[in-house]
């Protein structure tokens, strides 16, 4: 029986990194030799169907929206586990919410962006109105992992803080903290692949200019969103398998850098 339940294992291991290599070696075939340099002129035209600003763009997204989504998921998970009290009912009712939004799909997202933020608030299509957008998208996410990251610390490091004459705030930055940081942060580079990959909210909030954004409030489009209106319009395929794998590469670029720092970090708060 454990055999069985080995090759079983093994086996779906197996097909998951099958697909996952099939995937990206297809796009790499297909998108590599269709590379020019014409994708990468500061300006878009019909002509060069450049993707350059659309990399500028998804490069801003991703920084404003986890300058937004980053502190409050944090903030709110630390309340759930350090200071709120066991049984109390807004703890349950949080949670019940982080659940309900992490299961809603994203065109839902967009449509309330596009309502509430583009309509109601006058953002129009913006960079602002994608973010923010966004940012309630990847909050279940960070919050469910700071919340997960601080529940495995172990009760008795706070108590031996406490029992030292430790208050709450330096246990938590001192002792919790940083034994929770490679879970936070992991949760933190989850939610950057989401952003990056989002097109369906984006669409109805942040627009499919095809300039860099001036501003908070002017419109744009991220690489995944340009790479779907290519493939759309049925005039340029070749550019958009190009588009994919560049954003392939700003993918694991930015998970290079974000699991490197992330380790800095934790390293950094080990040594204190």
């Amino acid at each position: 029986m454990s055999r069985l339940l080995k090759s079983v294992v093994k086996l779906s291991a197996y097909i998951t990194f099958g697909v996952l290599f099939f995937i990206i070696g297809y796009i790499l075939v297909r998108g590599i030799p269709n590379l020019s340099p014409s994708l990468f002129h500061l300006e878009y035209t019909t002509e060069n169907v450049s993707l350059f600003p659309a990399m500028i763009t998804t490069l801003m997204l991703v920084f404003l929206t986890l300058i937004i989504a980053t502190p409050i998921g944090v903030f709110t998970g630390f309340y759930l586990v350090e200071y709120a009290k066991k049984g109390n009912r807004l703890v349950e009712v949080i949670r019940i919410a982080t659940e309900t939004l992490s299961g809603i799909p994203s065109i839902v997202y967009g449509l309330f962006g596009m309502l509430f933020f583009v309509v109601y608030l006058n953002f129009q299509y913006s960079l602002l109105a994608g973010t923010l957008t966004v940012g309630i998208m990847v909050l279940p996410l960070i919050i469910r992992a700071t919340e997960e990251a601080l529940l495995s610390v172990d009760d008795s490091l706070r108590e031996g803080s406490f029992a030292l004459g430790a208050g709450m705030l330096y246990t938590i930055f001192k002792i919790v903290l940083p034994s929770a940081m490679p879970g936070i942060l992991s949760g933190v580079i989850l939610s950057i692949g989401r952003i990056v990959g989002e097109t369906a909210a984006l669409m109805f909030t942040l627009g499919t200019a095809t300039k860099i954004p001036e501003g908070l409030f002017s419109s744009g489009r991220t690489l995944a969103l340009h790479m779907y209106i290519l493939s759309t319009e049925g005039m340029h395929i070749n550019e958009s398998y190009a588009t994919g794998v560049i954003l392939l590469a700003v993918v694991l670029i930015i998970n290079y850098v974000s699991t490197l720092l992330s380790n800095k970090l934790a390293k950094g708060s080990n040594d204190e």
